[in-house]
């Protein structure tokens, strides 16, 4: 399989997958194409020279299958390996969880426009009127989910996609000092982005990303 993903210190969308292919264990090339800079002008043309029909990244290549949306290539290996457990075999957990999962793929978009992701950045600011309702939503979400399965995931034991696609809203939430005691959290969210912030799959990834931005500025620098 190979796996076409986007600079993994910005690259939400590339990130999902990726963590979701890390759990199962299968073994993946990595195929990157550099976002935002302006040595790489032709961004979009290099994507789909790489196969993305859309355009866009990530996209998952595995024989002669093209998949190009980040929560379809999730599905896809949650049917490809169910042994990984991506999903549970619970059908009322796994239906909640494709819900949060659904959500966060098409909602939230005052977050995602105001707090683009960044692994590098630590800062703090102020959270405009439309980001605290996302970030009251997600605080309640995480609550209900953890509370009703248990823990320490959104479906209780076992990380799954849902939690993959929640993974890039606790790196927003560090980066942007955002505190969620002040969007009715009493600890159970905080306590779930520490989790997700410290699982291998998202280490790897982020060491991935501060050292490619490392190499990336040396270089520059070096020009």
């Amino acid at each position: 399989m190979e796996l076409i993903i986007g600079d993994k210190v910005w690259s939400t969308w590339s990130m999902r997958p990726w963590l979701a292919l890390k759990h199962v264990g299968a073994p993946f090339t990595e195929t990157l194409i550099h976002l935002r800079r302006d040595s790489h002008p032709t961004t979009h043309d290099a994507i789909v020279a790489a196969g993305s029909p859309a355009g866009l990244v990530p996209v998952l290549k595995d024989g002669g299958v093209t998949i190009w949306d980040s929560l379809a290539i999730c599905e896809y290996l949650a049917e490809k390996f169910p042994t990984a457990k991506l999903w549970p075999t619970d059908p009322v957990a796994r239906a909640l969880g494709r819900s949060a999962a659904a959500e966060m793929h098409s909602g939230f978009s005052a977050l995602r426009g105001e707090y683009a992701m960044d692994l590098a950045l630590r800062t703090r600011v102020n959270v405009s009127a439309a980001t605290a309702k996302d970030v009251r939503r997600i605080v309640a979400l995480w609550s209900e989910l953890l509370t009703r399965f248990g823990g320490p995931f959104l479906l209780g034991a076992d990380w799954s996609i849902a939690d993959a696609f929640y993974t890039p809203v606790a790196t927003r939430l560090r980066s942007y000092g955002v505190a969620l005691a002040d969007h009715g959290d009493t600890g159970a969210a905080r306590d779930y982005v520490a989790r997700l912030l410290q699982t291998q799959e998202f280490l790897e990834w982020e060491r991935g990303a501060l050292e490619a931005r490392s190499k990336t500025s040396s270089a520059d620098d070096a020009d």
